[in-house]
């Protein structure tokens, strides 16, 4: 399936393997605690099968009026260490089936 330009692809290299990664949500803050989502980004291996979505806490709401999150603007070493963090927790890239969702600290760990 092609990518449009409004959700590029990104490759990005953890321990010496090829990862490709793109923006799957933005954040998305709301006075209910429960309709509270942050950032998720989705990756795959460049020759692998299954696919990992790693979801990222909300943070601090931004001010009225903030510009929305860019994928350019996602720190390169967040994705790094998330990914480092997925592979730990037993998302295996080579594996076939649906996509894997892992949960991770604001910091990737």
């Amino acid at each position: 399936m092609a990518r449009t330009k409004l959700n590029p692809e990104f490759e990005i290299e953890v321990d010496g393997e090829t990862y490709v990664w793109r923006l799957q949500r933005t954040p998305h803050w709301s006075k209910d605690p429960t309709e509270r989502h942050g950032m998720a980004i989705a990756v795959h291996h460049v020759e692998g099968k299954r696919e990992v979505v790693i979801e990222f806490p909300p943070g601090e709401q931004p001010r009225y009026g903030a510009p929305q999150l860019k994928t350019e603007q996602v720190p390169k070493k967040l994705v790094a260490t998330a990914i480092a963090s997925a592979l730990e927790a037993g998302w295996d890239p080579w594996s076939r089936g649906k996509p894997v969702i892992i949960a991770v600290d604001e910091t990737g760990g």
